[in-house]
This record gives C-alpha cells, structure tokens and sequence, in this order.
C-alpha cells in the first residue's frame, strides 16, 4: 500500500458568524466538547496507515503536536493559497499529497479511504470531491449547505482534495482565484466560459465536461470524486453547524 503526506489547513481567521458563538481567534480553534476543532481531523489522519506524515497549517499554541506520531505544525500565511503553499514547501515528495479542511470534525477514516479508493481508479494531477445532496441530508438533514444542480443530480462540494504538490507553484493565482469564488458556483463557473454558465444555470452542465475544461484551460488533469460520505462535505462555517458538531460528536 503506497502512503502519503497529508495537509490540513487551519489557518482562517474566525472572523465570520461563528465568532458570535465562540470568539477564538482562528476557526481551527474552536471548541467543540472541549477539543480544538482541529484535533478530530488530526487524530483521523494521524491513526491512518495510508498517512506517512500530516502538516498541520495553525498557528502555535492550539494543539500539542506531540500528542500524535506524524504531526508536524507550519505557521500559515496571509490566506488559504499562501498556507498551502507553505505546506508544499515542507513536503517530501513530488507526488500527490492530501489536503483536507479543518473544520470537517465528522471526517472518519472510511470517508478518506473511499475518496482515495476512488482517485487510485484513474489517473489525474488533481482530484476534488463532491457530495450529493441526496447523501447530506440522509445523515445530517438540518444543515444546510452550497449546491449546485448538475446533469449527475444535486451535489455539494467536498473539503478534501487530492493533488500535485507542483500544481499549487504553478497555478497559484488561478487556484486562489477559485478558493474566494469557492461558495459561490456561479461565479465560479465563469471561470470556465459563458457556455458553461448557462448550461449549469439549466441543470445541464455534466462533470466530464467540467473536467475536460479545466484541462484545456489549466493543462492539468482534473477529476471530479463523487463521495456518498456527507462527512466530507459537511463542515463548520456558520453557528449552526457548530451546534450540531457539539450535539453529535459530544454522544460520542
């Protein structure tokens, strides 16, 4: 079995709705049933054979690194991009590395394994989740989420991802460019062409033709992983999502 480094990035100031609820200064932070939120993506990653090492994007004094084996903490940078490619610099390798969020504190071992059962199937630089709504509102039915309707059905995005560390060097700008636009799959789409808004707008916009054009645009090879785990797409941005981590994860 190959291993891998993982990334997990904590470093976004609570600066949101969430800071009315809980004011520590970075959402990594928050606690939930009296742990860093960051500590349930941790420990996942942490007791995975599949994971060699996990980088860990925090600010110094929110978790003790030597609590797990294979942690090893990077001072973020300025925004998200600037995290991940602080990370990429300390990475060991030049094949792909996992980058997960850290406000996904119901992520399970078996989600990560699926998702990375399914990128193994075919070959691509990069590959990004996606959850169908269908699959969310199964298993955490009050929240509420970002979806888009596509040919395939009603989908959300995912919050892990699987990439080539040289892609966030290359393609830097153009990757931060979909990160602020990361909420909003509209603008989002723009990114892609007119024809592509329009046809998202009619419910008839199809994954493969999603990732043939980022390849044409990008020259990177992309994949679109549909995961029928919602731990991967559910995360923790607004206080209701908070309340619901706090309820289920304090039963254990």
């Amino acid at each position: 079995m190959r291993t891998m480094e993982a990334i997990v990035l904590g470093g976004g100031r609570n600066t949101g709705s969430l800071k009315d609820v809980d004011p520590t200064p970075y959402e990594a932070g928050i606690r939930i049933n009296n742990r860093p939120m960051v500590e349930y993506i941790i420990e996942v990653l942490d007791e995975m054979e599949e994971i060699e090492r996990v980088l860990v994007v925090i600010p110094p004094g929110i978790v003790s690194p030597q609590k797990w084996t294979k942690v090893k903490i990077v001072a973020p940078g300025e925004s998200m991009i600037d995290s991940m490619v602080r990370a990429v610099q300390h990475t060991h390798t030049n094949d792909h590395v996992l980058v997960v969020a850290s406000d996904i504190p119901f992520i399970t071992k078996e989600a990560i394994r699926d998702f990375l059962d399914s990128c193994r199937r075919r070959p691509a630089d990069v590959y990004y989740s996606f959850v169908p709504k269908a699959a969310v509102l199964k298993k955490y039915p009050s929240t509420k989420r970002t979806y888009v309707r596509l040919k395939e059905g009603v989908v959300t995005g995912g919050n892990i991802l699987l990439i080539r560390p040289r892609l966030l060097l290359d393609l830097r700008d153009r990757i931060e460019q979909a990160i602020s636009l990361r909420k909003h799959p509209l603008k989002l789409c723009r990114l892609l062409g007119f024809k592509f808004v329009v046809k998202l707008i009619a419910g008839q916009l199809g994954i493969g033709e999603i990732e043939a054009r980022v390849g044409a645009i990008f020259n990177v090879n992309g994949a679109g992983i549909r995961s029928l785990y919602p731990e991967i797409g559910v995360d923790v941005d607004k206080p209701s999502d908070l309340s619901l981590a706090r309820g289920l994860l304090g039963k254990g």
